[in-house]
């Protein structure tokens, strides 16, 4: 077949592009077997967005006809960038009983405890004993609406970092659906569904659902995250002007806190305001912006406020920026800073393994990356 030829030096971008007119397609007949838009379609196609996902390249490959390998090439198998999850049926299991959960054996005040550290351990990226931990977290707050709720939202959040998103959207659903009438608890646990909308590439649904929610609770912290998870989801979709309005009112929002408590466990705060506007300016196309608030976030006295996980997420972020801007060596930097901050980001996210596997892949890489690579089993 001759779309194979010179394969390994196509940009996969093209590889798509080339692959899809062979196929007959249109980008919008592409587009919509997808479930995305024309214009993400567009933008993968030119190289403005990169595919950085295993789950994307495999559902693309799945419209195409043909073996994700096809698109990857045979240096960069699937295995390598997709860390096993065994908790991850477990999961599954104990969200499809939601009807039906064992009687709790704990008392409320125990479960509380229970997800006050499960909270913790999130926080800092403890995600295998996490996994380990849910199912029957998730039995346990069964009784009582609001830890239940909180449970189910921790489940999302959880899965969205492992790359399963399409699990983190039922598990946010579960939270809203628990939440019943009671409007900020309802509103918290729509952040974690924005969060799995916009993993899915369900920008506007994303934008639309934070939006409504933000109008229904009082609490700045929550409203706040959720214009940020609006403002994100519309850099997204290409919205520049949007974008830049929701991070604004997200920043008023973050500028008026008068304490450092955070009972919904959502990091907001300005620290977490200007890691947003940096991923939103890559998300846009503007990669040195995007490093220049970078430089600018972790020198402010903030950064050392966030929780672990979330610096670590930036960083990782921060990489692939770095990594666009043609900058390997700092990419590199970046990924052995999140390892350093919190390892499980690094190690067991697969946009990160992917990221390092890239960076090693494409030439000489320093010897510590080099090491983080081959402990990683990226390396062969």
């Amino acid at each position: 077949m001759t779309h194979r030829r010179g394969h390994n030096s196509v940009p996969l971008g093209r590889r798509v592009a080339e692959l899809r007119a062979h196929r007959g397609m249109t980008q919008q007949a592409f587009a919509d077997r997808l479930g995305k838009s024309k214009s993400w379609v567009d933008k993968v196609e030119r190289g403005v967005r990169r595919l950085d996902r295993y789950s994307v390249i495999r559902d693309i490959a799945d419209v195409l006809r043909l073996d994700p390998d096809i698109l990857l090439g045979p240096r960069q198998p699937p295995p390598t960038t997709t860390p096993r999850h065994d908790g991850i049926n477990a999961v599954r299991a104990a969200l499809a009983r939601h009807h039906h959960r064992p009687q709790r054996t704990v008392t409320a005040q125990q479960a509380s405890g229970q997800i006050a550290y499960a909270w913790m351990a999130y926080q800092h990226a403890r995600y295998p004993q996490l996994l380990g931990t849910l199912p029957g977290l998730l039995d346990a707050t069964g009784g009582t609406r609001n830890l239940l709720a909180s449970t189910y939202r921790l489940t999302a959040n959880v899965l969205v970092k492992l790359d399963h998103a399409d699990l983190a959207w039922l598990a946010a659903d579960r939270a809203i659906t628990t939440a019943a009438d009671d409007s900020t608890l309802a509103a918290t646990a729509t952040i974690a569904l924005a969060q799995a909308l916009r993993a899915l590439g369900h920008h506007r649904i994303a934008l639309t659902t934070a939006l409504a929610a933000a109008d229904t609770t009082d609490d700045d912290t929550v409203r706040g995250t959720l214009y940020l998870q609006a403002g994100l989801a519309a850099a997204g979709d290409g919205d520049r002007r949007n974008t830049h309005d929701l991070l604004d009112h997200a920043a008023a929002l973050a500028d008026r806190q008068v304490s450092d408590t955070d009972p919904h466990h959502t990091g907001f705060g300005p620290a977490a305001v200007q890691t947003a506007r940096s991923l939103a300016a890559h998300r846009l196309g503007d990669t040195a912006e995007a490093l220049l608030r970078h430089e600018h976030v972790v020198r402010a006295d903030g950064w050392r406020h966030l929780p672990p996980e979330h610096r670590a997420a930036h960083l990782i972020d921060t990489a692939r920026a770095y990594l666009d801007s043609s900058d390997p060596a700092r990419a590199g930097q970046a990924l052995l800073d999140a390892d350093r901050t919190a390892p499980a980001e690094v190690r067991n996210r697969p946009v990160a393994r992917t990221l390092l596997t890239e960076i090693v892949r494409g030439g000489p890489a320093a010897a510590d990356v080099a090491r983080l690579a081959a402990t990683l089993g990226l390396t062969r």
